[in-house]
């Protein structure tokens, strides 16, 4: 009896729910039909609420068309909205007071949007986050805002704003919307103006808690920034979701230089902050090929990578990326570099997982025939030294790393073979 009870449930919520549907449809048709039926709005918004998840996203899609098209038809109110339930002087027209009407409920619309950005099914999110991107596309074509000139370009950079807001949230993990959102970057115009608003969050939330930044924040804004595909040549601009007939030679979006600019500003100011151990080393990783080559001045990143290399462990095995790029490409002196290299040679690196990246950027960092032979000498016999107590699969990578120290600098031989002594060393090696 129970499990046909429940199963009765069922089918009536799924035709409850197929009604509601229908309702919507029928709402929307009205509204759009004859302005006599735009009460119907409330109605419309009203599902926005609903418990039931099919419903939600049934209200969020009828919303979407329905907004869509009075953008397109230009019947929202254009200019300075005046507050809503304020008596409006007689000056305003009929049909200017439906549109400011209108474009009220249109920002509700767009509130109640926002909120679902945190509701507990994805599905929502994401649908609530793509009609969102929709209105953004839409007003970037047919503005809400009077121009200031014929032929000014306008991007509804505070909608952007209030999505990129609810992306980058304090306490709660949106890396999975993040991720959706992610397909939006593609485009040069969503790029730079989410690089401008992350940065003004990080800020914001800087202020407000006046020494570290909240892990979940931090974890957020890491997944947002590490998701930014920089293009790497002027030609490649060009791609925007916001489109206009207005010209875009000197739109910002629009220049290389300005991407690599704001892109800088915001890591840089990132970085800045106190990081997790966890985010050191997912930054890390990523900074010598996702990072410093989208940078006008990489040498700006020169205190974070020697400070990183100080602090030894893991994080200085994966500074050693970004040292590599800032050394060979942009002339970086750092004094006693070799000497912290050599210190990193203990048994606990043989048991760290970025030991073959280590061992690969070691091996790049002798690989210059002009090295002082004392100094090859010194790793290869530190190297001979660990491999005694080395794991059988780290004997793999350290003995060919050693001979391969000695064939490239042959000076390094009479570490193996002395010519000129019967019994042995005459005397102690200078190393």
């Amino acid at each position: 009896m129970a499990a046909l009870r429940e199963k009765h449930g069922r089918r009536s919520r799924g035709l409850q729910s197929e009604a509601e549907r229908q309702d919507l449809d029928c709402k929307l048709v009205a509204v759009l039909e004859s302005r006599s039926n735009a009460n119907a709005v409330f109605d419309i918004l009203e599902y926005l609420e609903s418990e039931k998840e099919d419903v939600v996203q049934a209200a969020i899609r009828t919303t979407s068309k329905l907004f869509d098209s009075l953008l397109e038809k230009r019947e929202l109110y254009i200019g300075n909205l005046p507050i809503e339930n304020e008596s409006l002087p007689d000056t305003y027209s009929a049909e200017n007071k439906y549109k400011i009407w209108m474009r009220h409920r249109y920002n509700s619309c767009v509130t109640s949007l926002l909120d679902l950005m945190h509701h507990s099914s994805f599905s929502v999110q994401e649908l609530a986050l793509c009609s969102l991107m929709k209105f953004i596309q839409l007003e970037g074509k047919f503005p809400l805002e009077n121009s200031e000139w014929k032929e000014s370009f306008h991007f509804p950079r505070e909608m952007l704003k209030s999505v990129v807001d609810s992306l980058l949230l304090e306490e709660k993990d949106t890396s999975p919307l993040i991720a959706r959102y992610q397909e939006y970057l593609e485009y040069d115009d969503i790029r730079y103006y989410t690089m401008t608003v992350i940065n003004e969050n990080i800020a914001r939330v800087q202020q407000k808690h006046k020494q570290t930044l909240p892990p979940v924040f931090q974890n957020n804004v890491y997944c947002l920034l590490s998701s930014v595909n920089m293009p790497v040549e002027e030609i490649a601009l060009g791609r925007f979701l916001v489109t206009d007939k207005a010209k875009h030679e000197d739109w910002k979006p629009s220049k290389l230089k300005e991407h690599k600019r704001v892109f800088e500003r915001v890591w840089m100011g990132f970085l800045k902050k106190q990081l997790t151990i966890s985010l050191y080393k997912k930054i890390l990783l990523i900074l010598h090929d996702s990072i410093l080559p989208h940078m006008s001045k990489p040498t700006l990143m020169i205190d974070f990578l020697t400070t990183a290399y100080d602090v030894g462990g893991a994080i200085s095995l994966l500074a050693l990326n970004g040292l590599f790029v800032l050394i060979h490409q942009h002339n970086l002196e750092y004094p006693d570099f070799y000497k912290k290299l050599y210190s990193l040679l203990d048994p606990s690196m043989f048991h760290v997982k970025y030991r073959a990246r280590f061992f690969h950027l070691t091996n790049l960092f002798l690989s210059s025939t002009h090295l002082p032979v004392y100094l090859v000498a010194a790793f290869a016999k530190r190297l001979a030294r660990l491999s005694l107590t080395a794991p059988p699969q780290v004997l793999l990578i350290i003995i060919p790393f050693i001979c391969n120290l000695i064939r490239r600098h042959p000076a390094c031989r009479t570490l193996i073979h002395r010519p000129g002594t019967s019994g042995g060393f005459t005397k102690a090696l200078p190393w």
